[in-house]
């Protein structure tokens, strides 16, 4: 019977097996939350990318009858890989908020600073636990001299 036990310690078969069990579940959570990083960076990458692209359009879009529309259009076209309805624009003319063609019309001077920040919502969970309970939302903000 003592002989049984002590081969039995000495049996090493199925313990790579045990340790892999051990360390799996820590593994995941890394690679998943490298994975739901990299997502949430590529995002920021687009909504910045999309922010420059509408300050382009409303600081060249002087004299136009859509500066609004048009650069609302050239947000969502940048950012084509979001979800539209989720992106949030401000746009401002000096400090004034632009926020329908009229009032966009009547407020882009030449020289002013036209300023556009997006806002979208950011998802932070990985496997079931969110590590930004309170809400995670990416910003980006860009301005161009009126033309």
């Amino acid at each position: 019977m003592l002989r049984r036990v002590l081969r039995a310690l000495r049996d090493t078969r199925g313990v790579s097996a045990l340790e892999f069990a051990i360390i799996s579940p820590v593994l995941l959570t890394v690679t998943f939350g490298v994975f739901q990083f990299g997502i949430t960076m590529n995002d920021y990458l687009i909504l910045t990318n999309a922010a420059a692209k509408g300050a382009m359009t409303l600081a060249l879009s002087r004299g136009t009858s859509t500066p609004y529309a048009s650069t609302t259009a050239a947000i969502n076209a940048a950012a084509s890989t979001l979800v539209t309805a989720n992106i949030t624009v401000v746009a401002k003319v000096n400090g004034v908020a632009c926020t329908t063609d009229s009032t966009c019309s009547a407020i882009l001077v030449v020289g002013q600073p036209a300023l556009v920040k997006t806002t979208y919502p950011c998802n932070l969970t990985v496997m079931g636990i969110n590590y930004a309970p309170g809400g995670c939302t990416l910003s980006a903000e860009t301005a161009q001299m009126v033309q």
